[in-house]
């Protein structure tokens, strides 16, 4: 059930580890949602241009995390908080590129979510 969408710089395509960073979600946050890990679904989009701040170099990552409803704040933080080291862990320093990191976890509506497997 855990949809998650991560957008990053294309400067960071060598330097982000996205599968390690995808997998290691997964293991970790299932846990914490009660969810398991063949539910997880992480994409990954990678930003052929941005804008950051005054125009400087500079590079990203935000990490979309979307839950069914009914989890309390407290959880959902604790999700974005393990998410957004997972993410750190896993993207290598580029030199001369400062990179900021966000996070967003959002509630999926329980009652208009469909999922079938083939």
């Amino acid at each position: 059930m855990p949809q998650i969408t991560v957008e990053y710089s294309a400067e960071l395509s060598e330097a982000f580890d996205r599968r390690a960073f995808a997998l290691a979600l997964h293991r970790t946050v299932g846990p914490l949602v009660s969810a398991e890990v063949v539910a997880f679904k992480t994409r990954f989009r990678q930003i052929e241009e941005s804008v950051i701040g005054d125009g400087s170099p500079a590079a990203m990552i935000h990490v979309r995390v979307g839950l069914l409803t009914g989890r309390s704040v407290e959880l959902k933080q604790e999700v974005g908080r393990v998410s957004i080291e997972l993410a750190r862990d896993h993207l290598k320093p580029v030199e001369g590129l400062p990179t900021q990191v966000t996070l967003e976890v959002y509630d999926m509506d329980r009652e208009q979510y469909q999922k079938v497997v083939l």
